[in-house]
């Protein structure tokens, strides 16, 4: 009551107020006078009532116990006129009637810990986000504060712990509301007036997720009253999770006394993902959506999307739109269209030292054999790899290259291209070598 009435209207009437006994769905509080117990029947029953019936239960009647004579004790009952024995429903601006038998979640059913691939950007926020679903409220996750940019799997994880309480804790009340729709549905209760009914429906919530608070930021209003929520329902032990693009740090113009709440639990980073897992959502999606596509091509994808997990799946929708609507299969450059048209395919700045070093590693020829006059086989073929490679990935000029092999001259690297070319167009072994190592190097 105290949250959801001005500071003077509670001082004056409830303050005072001593529940003394709860028996046989009977509560019974003790007044100081009559005039009391009708004031705040004839003025806050309806709150009072629904407090009550969240609090006890829906069948729980109420009386006032008025001392009438401090020396002999005697006192008079007066039971409750308010009618507050009937359960009604709970509603709420711009959200459908709701029951205790009928509750809807606002939680995305698509979004589970099934499909939520782990790996090392989200892991600790994915095992906190599993040891809150197995016992919400009651673990040192509360809150659990998300936070990370945009489409790194924050919604994800958040919905997912929701729908994992709803499948275990199937009589809790759970509740998932972007912070734009609270601001909304805030603003309509108070233009209606009927903020009191707003407090408590969400402070009859058992697990309140709230995703991307960071749009509180300069509403005085919303973050009071969430305030007091969030006070109610810690104080219960009821399960809160908070998402947003940043840390509660770096949040702007919201107030201290909720940054701190903020930080009362868990605050999580989800990372943006690395190359394995791109790599793991990826073929976890193309299974789930019956595709197949070549390792080389999935490795193209994985690459060239290293912001988020959307342009992963955005990709992969436009592949196989295209692949149906063309009626052709999806090749690499199919895949390279693609990717150049939904994200920023930047070229990596290859370096001559980098060649040299792959080439090395992929033949077994030391740096000081390939820049020899070794004339050995597997040495001049590490050779002619590295010019070939080095010419097509930098900028390096004939001259360049001929320097960094040992002083040779522009003829005899423009007669080593010339080799490497002609046995290109035979030798598919060596086709595959220079394929692999031009795709590592851009990597």
């Amino acid at each position: 009551m105290r949250d959801n009435l001005k500071p003077s209207v509670y001082n004056t009437w409830f303050a005072s107020l001593e529940p003394i006994e709860f028996s046989d769905k009977r509560l019974v509080l003790r007044v100081r006078s009559q005039f009391v117990a009708e004031y705040i029947e004839e003025n806050y029953i309806d709150l009072l009532g629904k407090t009550i019936r969240r609090v006890f239960g829906n069948e729980t009647c109420l009386e006032y116990r008025v001392l009438v004579d401090s020396t002999s004790g005697a006192v008079t009952t007066y039971p409750s006129d308010g009618g507050i024995t009937s359960a009604t429903q709970t509603s709420l601006p711009g959200m459908p009637l709701v029951s205790a038998q009928q509750w809807d979640t606002q939680l995305n059913p698509t979004y589970t810990f099934q499909t939520f691939i782990q790996g090392e950007t989200n892991k600790l926020a994915r095992t906190a986000g599993v040891a809150i679903a197995k016992d919400p409220g009651k673990t040192v996750f509360n809150p659990l504060f998300i936070y990370g940019g945009s489409g790194v799997g924050k919604t994800h994880l958040a919905n997912a712990i929701g729908n994992q309480i709803v499948r275990s804790y199937p009589h809790l009340r759970v509740l998932c509301v972007n912070a734009n729709t609270f601001k909304l549905q805030f603003q309509e209760a108070f233009n209606q007036n009927k903020i009191a009914e707003f407090l408590l429906f969400y402070q009859s919530v058992d697990v309140l997720i709230v995703d991307d608070i960071q749009f509180f930021s300069g509403l005085k209003g919303t973050q009071d009253t969430f305030f007091h929520i969030f006070n109610y329902l810690h104080q219960m032990r009821k399960q809160l999770i908070l998402t947003s693009d940043r840390s509660p740090l770096q949040l702007k113009d919201v107030e201290e006394r909720l940054l701190t709440r903020f930080k009362w639990g868990l605050q999580v980073e989800i990372q943006r993902p690395d190359l394995t897992l791109r790599k793991l959502i990826l073929k976890d999606k193309m299974h789930r959506d019956g595709i197949q596509l070549d390792d080389q091509i999935v490795d193209y994808i994985a690459t060239n999307t290293c912001n988020n997990i959307r342009d992963i799946e955005g990709i992969l929708a436009s592949l196989m739109a295209y692949s149906t609507l063309m009626d052709t299969d999806i090749t690499m450059d199919l895949a390279k269209q693609v990717v150049s048209r939904l994200v920023s395919v930047v070229p990596k700045n290859v370096q001559m030292s980098d060649v040299m070093g792959a080439v090395c590693e992929h033949t077994g020829v030391s740096e000081k054999a390939l820049v020899s006059k070794s004339r050995q086989k597997e040495v001049l073929q590490a050779r002619q790899m590295f010019i070939y490679l080095t010419k097509n990935l930098t900028e390096c000029s004939l001259s360049e290259i001929g320097n960094q092999m040992g002083h040779r001259s522009h003829a005899t690297i423009l007669h080593a291209l010339s080799a490497i070319k002609q046995q290109l167009e035979y030798d598919k072994v060596l086709q595959h070598e220079l394929q692999l190592l031009e795709y590592e190097l851009k990597q």
